[in-house]
């Protein structure tokens, strides 16, 4: 049977040294940190409401759980990572909404730990060095295209079309093959990069006279590397 004492234990304004001051002012941190990495990493990124929402809650929750065990990192990290085998049921994200997921729980860490100066620092340093990157638009990106072409499976892919490429691209490289309608057409997926960009509808011409006029498509080829 539980005794008056321990019923009022429940009920307590405090719980080892986290008094109602502390985490008032560690909760309110926290969702300020979280939603300036919201603000930071999803302004002007096609991103849904729930993942900004995720971003200006996670400081907090990852905040509470270290508190409540004390500070010791070490559990509230074990915790936190059981939670995020939930993460492993959705969709993978892109590297940039990992790095604002990390960055959030990295802030609720030190929000946890009561090192709040040094987690307002680091936060605006890494949203800054962010925006940086994105004011000077520093990227690898190449001139690379992604080039489709449908064939009748009586044409050998392997070089019906090298003299074109030859004349028209710098490089050309075949990433994957397709078999459709049944098995009599191909599907042939390329990465290549033009010599002149103006000449891309005259190579389109000639690969439609080779290939009987079929379906062909050229466009900006999709990322992967920005994919986890």
């Amino acid at each position: 049977m539980i005794n008056t004492a321990s019923i009022s234990d429940l009920f307590s304004l405090t719980s080892g040294n986290i008094t109602v001051s502390a985490l008032l002012i560690c909760t309110i941190c926290s969702l300020l940190l979280g939603a300036v990495v919201a603000y930071f990493f999803t302004h002007g990124e096609k991103t849904s409401k729930s993942f900004a929402l995720t971003l200006v809650l996670l400081p907090a929750i990852v905040q509470m759980v270290i508190m409540l065990v004390n500070g010791d990192v070490g559990t509230g990290v074990a915790v936190m990572g059981a939670f995020g085998l939930v993460r492993f049921r959705s969709a993978p994200g892109s590297a940039k909404e990992i790095c604002a997921i990390f960055l959030a729980m990295a802030a609720g860490l030190a929000c946890g730990t009561q090192h709040l100066t040094f987690a307002i620092l680091f936060t605006l340093i890494i949203c800054g060095i962010s925006v940086a990157f994105k004011k000077f638009d520093i990227s690898t990106t190449t001139d690379e295209k992604c080039l489709r072409i449908v064939i009748p499976e009586s044409l050998d892919y392997g070089s019906v079309f090298n003299d074109i490429f030859r004349k028209y691209t710098e490089r050309c490289e075949l990433d994957e093959v397709k078999t459709t309608n049944m098995g009599s057409l191909f599907k042939l997926s390329y990465t290549i990069v033009l010599k002149n960009a103006s000449q891309e509808k005259a190579m389109i011409d000639e690969l439609r006279e080779r290939n009987g006029n079929l379906e062909i498509a050229c466009g900006r080829p999709v990322t992967k590397g920005d994919k986890l």
